[in-house]
């Protein structure tokens, strides 16, 4: 569905909008483009994994400005993301981002888990479309006779009461004596201003969608004399519009088309299919909204169980469990990388076949995971895995299954054992068993500085959170436009497409550990942008304070560290790449992973009572210097 270039022609024509305050009202919220034009709009980093918890707070101003205004929204998502997320264009831009630090519209990987998180915190009502929500969206606005918030164009074509309010023209952030001064489209004034009855609008949208009859028909051909060459989608729009004014009835106007040169029965056929679309159901989301029921599955899915069912629908299950269930295919979405680089994807695809297990049981088909291969779009058959505690547990059953086996199936899938999580704040055990799993499975391995990164972000912001504090960085991110560093930027993809399966198959397992603050621990753009300096003998006051900082932030969250650490030099430590390495940043001043040689000294300084060293080994001096 949706018309392309009706946006265009309508801010050519923009006498069909009318200026209106708007406010005390319930208001239908097109999530999906809600989500992606909250995070564009605001300026925010797209190449360094996403600016997380300056994104939350876009979400919660644009929500508090609505019910500052009396406006009660109810936000309308999709369930699933279309296989065509992932297209050959999408990856092309994904690696340009990469290559030169441009941003090309990359929506960061876990951005719907903090948007929905942040709604839910919010008590924000929150439905997930079992299929396209267009024709829910519509249904929903139309019983309960409000406008519509969202810039697709199909809701140009769907005969609102209250119409459209354009998000392009939703001025939430200028509110005005109590309202939100914005654009409303209706109907009415469309086809008053082109003249063409209401009655033809799907005629429209069907006629000037199909790209077969536009190539053969040539609807500019219909324009005024000195314009009939015109080439443009708006040239043919109008002079469709044009055409279709000689009309007053669907039937009358499908009769003459077949007269048209170049139209066929088939294409004729596919026409009246495409205006089935823009006729509205019952909407099976009011009876949600109001009363809590469920609406049904279709009848391919009448084997899911309820609880799945429902949460589902309340959008607590993650975002691939529909596809998984009705189509047997999943895509996760494309994340900025270079391309010659394996999907940073791979790394996480160990996690999703226990996800399927759960979902699917055993025996059938596997999942068609639609990823990219270089710049290619393939599909690839994944089966479902059954191994250790995960063998035990069926669907239907799951939410009443011991909590100790469901704990058990989450651990082993991200091979941590329950004691390593002991001692460590509840927000932050999946992201830590979420690392160690990223640890082993990474390729190539991760590098020390970025792990260090990740842990001292994450404390960071859970202590932020907890002290309700701001950061210095939200909402105020300074874009440089220079290539990424593309290792570390590819290993970060895969950490966050980790915790991001990680994170639905916590779900699926009724949250056996607790859902992460997303927001708070997923400021990225900071992991991927630290610096200290390694080439120029070493910045060891800063390293001394960041030493302190680590471990302060540790005793502050009743974390008590034991350091372990080898008391000689290994000869090995004196390979031939690493002076290789040596001279070239001598050469070119480029960091190459080189240890100033006093930090192990420095580390080993007592700069905290709380702190015990123990003579063996481990690897946090250069943790703590390569993270900076």
């Amino acid at each position: 569905m949706g018309v392309k270039g009706l946006t265009s022609l309508l801010q050519h024509n923009s006498q069909i909008y009318q200026d209106i305050p708007f406010k005390d009202s319930k208001l239908v919220v097109d999530g999906r483009i809600l989500a992606s034009h909250l995070y564009f709009t605001a300026d925010l980093d797209q190449n360094h994994g996403g600016e997380y918890q300056a994104y939350q707070a876009q979400v919660q101003a644009f929500f508090t400005a609505l019910a500052d205004c009396r406006i009660r929204p109810y936000v309308v998502m999709d369930r699933s993301l279309a296989t065509s997320d992932r297209t050959t264009e999408r990856v092309q831009r994904a690696h340009d981002a990469a290559l030169t630090g441009r941003r090309t519209g990359i929506l960061p990987i876990l951005s719907r888990l903090v948007f929905d998180q942040t709604l839910s915190d919010m008590n924000v009502p929150l439905a997930k479309c079992i299929g396209e929500a267009d024709c829910e969206l519509a249904a929903l606005a139309s019983e309960w006779r409000c406008p519509v918030l969202s810039k697709d164009s199909d809701f140009f074509i769907f005969n609102l009461p209250a119409g459209l309010l354009h998000l392009d023209h939703f001025r939430w952030d200028a509110v005005s004596a109590d309202s939100i001064p914005c654009k409303q489209y209706t109907t009415s004034r469309f086809c008053t201003v082109f003249n063409i009855t209401p009655e033809l609008l799907p005629v429209f949208a069907s006629l000037a969608g199909n790209d077969d009859i536009d190539r053969e028909v040539r609807w500019a051909r219909f324009l005024p004399a000195g314009r009939q060459e015109e080439t443009s989608w708006t040239a043919g729009l109008e002079g469709l519009l044009i055409w279709l004014t000689r009309f007053r009835t669907a039937e009358e106007t499908l009769t003459a088309a077949m007269a048209l040169p170049g139209m066929s029965q088939q294409a004729l056929t596919e026409v009246r299919r495409a205006m089935l679309e823009y006729r509205l159901p019952s909407s099976s989301l009011r009876g949600f909204f109001s009363e809590g029921t469920v609406p049904s599955l279709p009848p391919e899915m009448t084997g899911v169980p309820h609880w799945v069912r429902a949460r589902m629908v309340r959008g607590d299950l993650g975002s691939n469990i529909l596809n998984v269930l009705k189509h047997r295919n999943l895509s996760d979405g494309i994340q900025v990388e270079r391309s010659d680089l394996q999907s940073s994807s791979l790394t996480s695809q160990p996690i999703r076949q226990v996800y399927y297990r759960l979902l699917l049981g055993q025996g059938g088909d596997g999942v068609m995971e639609v990823d990219r291969v270089s710049q290619d779009i393939v599909g690839i058959e994944v089966q479902p895995v059954v191994q250790g505690a995960a063998q035990t547990l069926r669907l239907d059953s799951l939410p009443q299954a011991d909590p100790a086996v469901r704990l058990q199936v989450c651990l082993e899938t991200l091979g941590v054992k329950e004691e390593t999580l002991e001692g460590v704040p509840a927000p932050l055990r999946l992201p830590v068993a979420v690392t160690c799993y990223w640890l082993r499975m990474a390729s190539p391995e991760p590098d020390l500085m970025l792990l260090k990164a990740l842990l001292k972000v994450m404390v960071q912001g859970e202590l932020n959170r907890r002290e309700g504090s701001d950061t210095d960085w939200q909402g105020n991110t300074i874009h440089t436009i220079q290539p990424l560093d593309c290792d570390v930027a590819h290993s970060f993809n895969q950490w966050q497409a980790c915790l991001k399966n990680a994170s639905e198959l916590n779900l699926l397992l009724c949250m056996p550990l607790p859902k992460p603050h997303f927001a708070w621990i997923l400021a990225s753009h900071l992991y991927l942008t630290a610096n200290l300096d390694q080439n120029h003998g070493g910045e060891y006051q800063a390293y001394q304070a960041q030493v302190q900082a680590f471990f302060r932030a540790l005793a502050d969250c009743g974390i008590r560290p034991y350091v372990v650490m080898d008391r000689s030099l290994a000869t090995s430590d004196r390979t031939t790449d690493r002076v290789q390495r040596a001279h070239d940043a001598a050469l070119t001043g480029r960091r190459t992973g080189i240890l100033p040689i006093l930090i192990r000294a420095m580390l080993v300084c007592p700069w905290s009572a709380a702190v015990t060293a123990v003579t063996t080994f481990s690897p946090l001096a250069s943790v703590l210097l390569f993270s900076l």
